[in-house]
């Protein structure tokens, strides 16, 4: 009798009251074994009612020694089969003059060993620790106490700059305690400390909208190994804000669950809808959108997805960041969270119309009293339409590049311009050049003329070689 079986008995007597001593009568099952069954279902529910074959099932006839034995071929590398266990357990039990077991009963005492010590006799220690050792996940116990920051290359292509096909990174910081995104950045090329920075300027301070009011320095940032975790760009400003920077272990992303479910849900929910979406088993589509309306799109999922109900803590992100009302520990201003997470450019010099940088012109009437003088220029790549000036690390102004002040421009635009440019120029040049080349007259090879004769040597005497 199997389990639904059982149960179909059994629920009379947990469901409807009805005493095992009845049911008894009435389905000429012992009462020992209702009592039995029911102590299994208490004990381990539904999955107890099925039947339980003995350990020593098909063993009690073996010695223990061969019992051992048949378990030690089974952990023996690579891994034999079945079969080749059987058959080497035969030959030695005819040199022992131990009985000989049957494939069933050898496959049973294989089966009925430790997953755990197979695992660790057969695919090593590491992958013992990811599927038997328990894993110790971490809970902040409040908001801002622990942030996680990750990347991840998304399933989609955009229009990159050039127009070409071009595969975006996300990288995200959430807060531990209550999975609400702090911030994000999405981009094209690989990771780097510069994108990091970008992330968590937008995690730290206030946003736009007030209905984002994730913000503030965290105490613990929780990373993995990636290069721009270790740079010492992140490194030092992790000192400068106080915040603790803890790396994962390596190889081991258990610690980095949320993050990842997160970018999980970001793919299968947000990105799954878009044009340009990499499905597996289809061909590559063509992208339509750009990096900007990408970046659109996950603003306004990153604010559905703080405003949902999370599954696992039965209130949203945003109501668990919010909790019962607290004051996050906060940068003392905006200046200074950028000089510590902004790119640093090279110096420039302050000139009578302003300062030139990326073959655009700042201006800022703050800058009249030094001109002449080397500052610092810090920017955020993705609007360069404004530059911060600083000088020896102190903030100085906003310098505002008035042909674009109302506009959105990013340097990678810049950049791409320039090479559209460029690309046009040398297209030019090897056109003009290839139309001079068709019509030169190629000139008739010149004749080769003969060798002059040699000239005659003066005759001397031999009395004057003296």
């Amino acid at each position: 009798m199997d389990g639904a079986a059982r149960w179909r008995i059994l629920r009379l007597h947990v469901e409807d009251g009805i005493a095992l001593t009845t049911l008894a009568r009435q389905t000429g099952i012992g009462l020992r074994t209702l009592e039995r069954w029911h102590a299994r279902y208490r004990a381990d529910g539904y999955a107890g009612l099925d039947a339980r074959p003995r350990a020593d099932a098909g063993t009690r006839h073996l010695p223990a020694e061969l019992v051992r034995l048949i378990e030690g071929l089974a952990l023996s590398k690579p891994g034999p089969a079945i079969a080749t266990i059987h058959r080497k357990a035969t030959e030695i039990c005819a040199q022992e003059g131990w009985p000989v077991p049957s494939y069933g009963v050898v496959r049973s005492i294989v089966g009925g060993m430790d997953p755990g010590m197979v695992t660790l006799a057969l695919e090593g220690a590491a992958s013992y620790r990811d599927k038997h050792e328990l894993v110790l996940r971490r809970q902040a116990e409040r908001p801002n106490a622990m942030w996680q920051a990750d990347h991840t290359l998304l399933d989609i292509l955009v229009a990159g700059t050039d127009g070409k096909p071009a595969r975006p990174w996300l990288t995200s910081i959430i807060d531990d305690c209550s999975r609400a995104i702090c911030g994000y950045t999405v981009f094209l090329g690989a990771p780097s400390a510069m994108n990091t920075a970008l992330a968590l300027r937008q995690a730290i301070w206030h946003k736009a909208d007030p209905a984002w009011p994730m913000c503030g320095i965290p105490d613990v940032l929780y990373v993995d190994h990636g290069s721009d975790f270790i740079s010492h760009h992140l490194t030092g400003t992790a000192v400068d804000l106080h915040i603790r920077l803890i790396h994962s272990i390596v190889a081991r992303p258990q610690g980095r669950g949320k993050i990842e479910r997160f970018f999980g849900t970001v793919n299968t929910e947000l990105l799954a809808g878009l044009p340009g979406y990499i499905a597996e088993g289809h061909p590559a589509p063509t992208p339509t959108l750009s990096l900007a309306e990408l970046d659109s799109a996950l603003e306004g999922f990153v604010a559905t997805y703080n405003d949902r109900t999370h599954s696992e803590l039965g209130v949203s992100p945003r109501s668990a960041w919010i909790a019962e009302g607290w004051l996050p520990r906060m940068p003392e201003s905006l200046e200074g969270l950028d000089g510590l997470l902004l790119t640093v450019a090279q110096s420039r010099v302050v000139r009578r119309d302003g300062i030139r940088f990326q073959g655009l012109r700042y201006v800022s009437p703050t800058l009249a009293g030094y001109v002449g003088r080397s500052v610092v220029v810090r920017y955020d790549p993705r609007d360069i339409t404004e530059i911060r000036v600083f000088d020896h690390d102190e903030f100085l102004c906003k310098a505002v590049n008035q042909e674009h002040h109302d506009q959105k421009i990013g340097l990678k635009e810049i950049q791409a311009a320039r090479n559209a440019r460029r690309r046009a120029l040398r297209q030019g040049i090897n056109e003009r050049i290839a139309v001079v080349a068709a019509h030169t007259i190629e000139s008739p090879p010149a004749t080769e003329e003969p060798a002059p004769a040699p000239r005659r040597k003066l005759k001397v005497y031999k009395e004057d070689l003296r």
